[in-house]
């Protein structure tokens, strides 16, 4: 006989989990001593936000469920924001909140919430282990519900007299992933009618294009022909941006030339699309274009995006299948677009030019390596990084731009570093950095090794922009920073500050270092 928190932990080892994000509270104490005393490294945070956001980065890069793990009531709340951004950004994990003992849970006590309740809007599926019966079943399902297309967040809540009781349960095996169904043949013989009396196609990659292998399937779509591809914020690198087809984002080039060519197009093929990475109303304004969705789900219902035909299925089978049925049919029709973004991105700034976040980037492009991966906390840099950043490989840019949550940066750069075997750089401004950055910490104890980029206005500077932009000034925007050279020192961190152009060039030849660093990069504008 063992307890039901040793079962748990049990099922964890048998999903193949290496890390458990989280921090500590009195009624997950049997949880953690199983946790010791097992093969799974638990990671103490500091802020659950933080631990959150960490399995949700390491789920997105590894395709395997990222586990995060907070107690009842405060820890629980502040677990959710990362798990929302989990369930928006299509990232598999798997949540667990600690709970006080099942009797206290019919009447008012001290930090009593109903925690599945509060979950219930942000996972694919929620439970509370009040069985002592069908934990390893729970704990089986959380896993298959959280990586299943489309990916996403579960949660499960143990109070803590379940997790002390007795039990002989073993963990249930764990199969193959559901496979992905074959597309229709007659959904794919309409997509191909679509398609072919298109003039002007365009290939919309979305944050599912660059999961479960459909990256390798568009680029030798492409390859047969010839259509263009624009990618959201959270599909870059399904297409090399150096190939000649690459349009970057839907917003790249010197005059939007992206979305130049995506008014042009007459026919959009959706591949891996959500609604809630870019809405198509920006795009499809009169939603009078020709749209073929190519995704593991339906669309969802909205006049500027009602698809003509839904294939719904495997995307680097139907893409496959695709090529093979009208491969041939186009040349590309804005190769001239495609030198004129990538120019864009690439050109390296004089040693005179402000240091600004889209002159920095080429420099910070040219010392990476294409495996190397950019982890891109939010604010008005997390634009420049999705119009003017080529990303070469999928999978080498994480960027949050479903819930698009601020603080993701450093949290999800200690993720990365633990989930590939390459170079990690995080983009962030002071806002997000700031927010939690007491993650460095964990990060040094951890003996991690990436470059933390703070891009510094000292302001919310994405806002500022749009108050100036509608009213002609801003307000409630402005910020005070401490020295960051000093702050991440005192966290061991090595540290620089880069005030210009050539001192951002010399300081982004750390990104190789195998060394913890943060650059301070105070800005002299942001273009």
């Amino acid at each position: 006989m063992m307890r039901v928190s040793d079962l748990v932990v049990e099922s964890l080892e048998a999903e193949g989990v290496d890390y458990v994000f989280g921090l500590p509270g009195e009624e997950l104490e049997d949880l953690l001593f199983s946790l010791r005393d097992s093969d799974v490294q638990f990671i103490p945070v500091r802020h659950e936000q933080g631990a959150a956001f960490m399995a949700d980065v390491h789920g997105r890069l590894t395709g395997d469920a990222g586990v995060c793990l907070a107690t009842l009531g405060p820890g629980a709340t502040n677990l959710i924001t990362g798990v929302a951004d989990a369930h928006l950004d299509k990232s598999p994990v798997v949540a667990l909140t600690g709970q006080g003992s099942r009797e206290r849970l019919n009447k008012e006590s001290h930090q009593k919430l109903d925690v599945v309740d509060a979950f219930e809007p942000v996972v694919k599926w929620n439970a509370q282990l009040s069985d002592v019966e069908g934990v390893a079943e729970s704990l089986r399902k959380a896993f298959k519900v959280a990586e299943y297309e489309k990916p996403g967040a579960t949660h499960l809540e143990l109070p803590e007299d379940v997790a002390a009781e007795a039990t002989d349960g073993e963990p249930l095996p764990v199969r193959d992933r559901v496979a992905r169904p074959a597309p229709n043949a007659g959904a794919l013989a309409d997509a191909v009618s679509v398609l072919s009396e298109a003039e002007r196609p365009l290939l919309l990659a979305g944050n599912g294009a660059v999961r479960a292998e459909a990256a390798t399937a568009l680029h030798e779509f492409v390859g047969a022909t010839g259509m263009p591809v624009v990618a959201t914020y959270m599909g870059k690198g399904a297409l090399s941006d150096r190939d000649e087809r690459s349009l970057m984002t839907l917003d790249s080039g010197p005059n939007q030339d992206a979305g130049g060519a995506m008014a042009e197009a007459d026919c959009v093929l959706a591949v891996g699309y959500d609604i809630a990475e870019h809405d198509p109303a920006g795009w499809n304004p009169g939603g009078d274009k020709s749209v073929v969705h190519l995704d593991a789900e339906p669309a969802e219902v909205y006049e500027h995006y009602n698809p003509d035909v839904e294939v719904v299925a495997d995307p680097s089978t139907a893409l496959s299948e695709l090529a093979d049925a009208v491969g041939g049919e186009w040349e590309t029709w804005c190769t001239d677009a495609h030198e004129r973004v990538y120019d864009h991105a690439t050109r390296m700034p004089d040693s005179d030019d402000p240091v600004t976040v889209a002159n920095a980037l080429p420099l910070l492009r040219e010392s990476m390596a294409d495996e190397d991966v950019l982890v891109s906390d939010v604010g008005s840099h997390k634009m420049a990084i999705a119009r003017r950043f080529p990303v070469y490989e999928p999978g080498r840019c994480v960027i949050s731009n479903g819930l698009a949550s601020m603080g993701i940066g450093v949290p999800g750069g200690l993720a990365a570093d633990l989930a590939v075997d390459a170079n990690v750089v995080v983009g962030t401004g002071d806002g997000g950095f700031l927010m939690n950055a007491a993650e460095l910490e964990t990060a040094n104890r951890l003996d991690c090794s990436f470059t933390t980029v703070v891009f510094r206005d000292d302001d919310y500077g994405l806002i500022s922009e749009k108050q100036e932009g509608n009213r002609g000034e801003s307000f409630g925007t402005r910020l005070d920073n401490p020295d960051l050279v000093t702050f991440a020192e005192s966290f061991g961190v090595e540290a620089v500050r880069a005030d210009s152009i050539d001192a951002v060039d010399e300081a982004f030849d750390r990104v190789s270092n195998d060394e913890l660093t943060l650059i301070d990069v105070p800005l002299a504008g942001m273009e």
